[in-house]
């Protein structure tokens, strides 16, 4: 039993850590919803959704109590607050395009040890830990953009994203599971990966895989390879099939 409580109390999340990642979701909801022209309401609904949806979820999901969202006194108030500074000053705060990629990116990964972490903690598999890691991450832009009746951000090719936090979900699972790693120094390389992976694909232009036809190009490279072989070397080519 004292075995199990020092694991929780060495992974337990700082409140501050948690409430500044709440802060950069609400605050990137706030400024999409100022963008588009919303009222204040609009504002203060986006905003409660990036900074505290993906947790949420996560809550529900565990089925461990209230979310955490609506018993910290803390989490409401500072999404109020934040969507407040986004409403009045979001011209201002639109042209710090490269502190926002970085508070954003940093965010991801907040929320995804944050939320594998506590899947951990829950005894859930490992399988369910990376799931639980990763819809934390994206979890509150997928109802952003649901209601914004637009297709998920996160099924799109773009910049990474969700394959970000599958990834740093998939790597915090390893290294403190079946690797036994300190918890601690896990989750810093992971928050860490998480946000560089996400800066570099916006710097670098990556985009997410998209589905392949593996057969089709295969048929396809077969096809320009007899169509650009030579009169005779097509001959024995098509000899050598029929056989």
């Amino acid at each position: 039993m004292s075995t199990l409580a020092a694991t929780v109390e060495t992974l337990r999340v700082p409140a501050a850590v948690d409430l500044a990642a709440i802060v950069v979701g609400a605050l990137t909801g706030g400024l999409l919803a100022a963008r588009e022209g919303f009222a204040i309401s609009g504002v203060l609904l986006l905003a409660v959704t990036g900074g505290l949806g993906g947790g949420l979820i996560r809550d529900v999901l565990l089925a461990q109590g209230a979310p955490v969202a609506l018993t910290n006194r803390a989490y409401l108030p500072a999404v109020a607050i934040t969507a407040m500074v986004t409403f009045y000053f979001s011209g201002w705060l639109s042209r710090l395009t490269t502190l926002l990629v970085g508070l954003d990116a940093l965010s991801l990964g907040l929320f995804t040890v944050i939320g594998a972490q506590k899947a951990q903690l829950a005894g859930l598999p490992s399988a369910s830990v990376v799931f639980i890691g990763t819809l934390t991450a994206v979890g509150g832009a997928v109802i952003r953009d649901m209601l914004l009746a637009q297709r998920a951000d996160i099924v799109q090719p773009g910049p990474y994203n969700a394959v970000a936090a599958l990834l740093g979900a998939t790597l915090l699972t390893l290294l403190a599971g079946p690797a036994g790693l300190d918890p601690i120094p896990v989750a810093l390389l992971v928050i860490v990966f998480v946000a560089a992976l996400r800066v570099l694909s916006v710097w670098r232009g990556w985009a997410a895989p998209v589905a392949v036809d593996l057969p089709g190009r295969a048929r396809s490279r077969l096809a320009a390879r007899d169509r650009s072989a030579r009169p005779g070397d097509r001959r024995r080519v098509l000899r050598r099939r029929m056989r």
